[in-house]
């Protein structure tokens, strides 16, 4: 949601679009129209029985996959970690999949251009500014903004859209990258 509103926000201060990407079975399309309903301007679902049980590594690579096939992106945002394994790895992943740069713990964005964006980020001493040169990866945090509600006229318009949704073939993942199969960790317990 963070990620989302930041995008939202930096396209409506530089111009630009912003596209939500999500993996995950087919009620994910949910979570990807409410995002355009608050402003993002389109969304694609990754979706196949084959993504199943994908572990961090996995998804990073699949999104990273999807990313290269949407092409000519400047730059990603993902939340500081997902709800339900609280690694904080999915996008550290895709910034190493992609080789890009990278500013995790991203607290607020303080400006950007055409080939960089200036980000303070969160450590444990208290924050760095850092310059990040295109393309590149943020997580952000959750004190980054306060997110926007959906207006009726966005729940509208995002009940409508067509949500494509692409399998592994179409982005060009290799099967063994993927699922289970392509998962290097495993939970036991």
């Amino acid at each position: 949601t963070y990620a989302v509103e930041e995008g939202v926000l930096l396209k409506n201060k530089f111009g630009g679009e912003v596209i939500v990407l999500s993996m995950g079975p087919e009620n994910a399309k949910n979570a990807l129209r409410e995002a355009v309903s608050v402003g993002a301007d389109r969304a694609i679902l990754l979706s196949d029985r084959a993504f199943g049980g994908s572990d961090t590594w996995a998804t990073s690579y699949a999104l990273a996959k999807a990313i290269e096939k949407i092409g000519d992106v400047d730059l990603v945002i993902c939340g500081k970690q997902a709800i339900d394994g609280d690694t904080a790895q999915v996008g550290p992943g895709i910034a190493a999949h992609l080789d890009w740069l990278q500013a995790t713990y991203v607290m607020k964005v303080e400006d950007a251009n055409e080939k960089s964006i200036r980000v303070r980020r969160m450590h444990e001493d208290g924050y760095d500014i850092c310059d990040v040169d295109f393309p590149a990866v943020l997580t952000v945090l959750k004190d980054i903004n306060t997110p926007r509600v959906p207006t009726l006229k966005g729940r509208l318009a995002s009940s409508k859209i067509e949500i494509p949704v692409w399998k592994p073939a179409d982005i060009g993942a290799d099967v063994s990258k993927i699922g289970l199969d392509g998962s290097p960790t495993r939970v036991v317990k």
